[in-house]
């Protein structure tokens, strides 16, 4: 499946990853490149480098815990980055906001991709994703980041997130997106404890089941911390191992911060499972 994003391609009939550059001062896992534009164009030069399909870029952390920005806060920490960096990339921007002004100066920016943690609702979010012509990413989240890791409940994780991406789909659906646009994320570690986590990656070929590419962020989260203790500079092997069982299960998109290692780790997961050759 090769879905147009505003021009560039982005190829998800096999596993992909997306290269996660966050233009925040307070990023959960340290890697903030806020208020420096040439340092996080170079570094976006380098995921691509590393074997990046798309860089996805936020100007608002959401990591638990975090306040909520203002707008025009948001817009200056991405828009410079944005339309610097498009010009000299072949591969698509996806621009990680919920707000539906960030959206639309982002893609008139140059960016080729919505991924929205609020799954478009927001005010006016679904219809500015409708009227740019550029697909989304709808996610699951219990809860706002503020608030949602103090004490996540489902009575049934696996079919409460599977309906409410349905639901979602359906409204885009309807708001005039097309169905070939849309790319489903159960929202690891948003609104979910470590059990919950496991329970949705054990079941992701249910959700591969609503016939939408889906997409697996799993890089560093806690997930990793409460198996093994390992503290977030120190979970490259829980990110790679998730990464891996993700595209197993069916995922088309990780999102990562450690591109080169989890492209490598793709490349002999699929010699793996490539047909034989003796």
């Amino acid at each position: 499946m090769l879905l147009n994003c505003a021009g560039k391609p982005l190829d998800v009939s096999r596993p992909a990853v997306m290269g996660v550059l966050n233009l925040t001062p307070d990023s959960f896992s340290g890697d903030g490149l806020a208020d420096d534009v040439e340092a996080a164009c170079e570094r976006a030069l380098a995921l691509v480098a590393a074997g990046a399909a798309v860089i996805d870029i936020g100007g608002e952390s959401t990591r638990p815990g975090a306040a909520r920005v203002s707008v025009d806060d948001e817009l200056a920490r991405v828009l410079p980055f944005i339309e610097r960096l498009a010009p000299r990339l072949t591969v698509p921007i996806s621009i990680d906001t919920r707000h539906a002004a960030v959206m639309r100066a982002a893609v008139g920016a140059g960016a080729g991709l919505i991924n929205d943690i609020a799954a478009l609702r927001e005010p006016g979010a679904l219809a500015a994703a409708a009227g740019l012509g550029v697909p989304v990413i709808v996610m699951h989240m219990q809860g706002e980041p503020g608030t949602m890791q103090q004490a996540p409940q489902y009575d049934d994780v696996v079919g409460e997130v599977a309906g409410f991406l349905a639901q979602r789909v359906a409204a885009c659906v309807a708001a005039g997106i097309a169905r070939e646009r849309i790319l489903i994320d159960p929202g690891f570690g948003f609104g979910k404890t470590a059990a919950h986590n496991l329970a949705l990656l054990r079941a992701l070929p249910v959700l591969c089941r609503q016939g939408l590419p889906v997409v697996a962020g799993l890089s560093r989260k806690s997930l990793i911390g409460a198996v093994t203790g390992a503290p977030v500079t120190q979970r490259l092997g829980g990110s790679i191992a998730l990464g891996l069982l993700a595209a197993q299960r069916g995922a088309r998109l990780l999102r990562v911060h450690d591109v080169a290692e989890t492209v490598q780790a793709l490349a002999m997961l699929d010699a793996v499972q490539g047909e034989s050759n003796g």
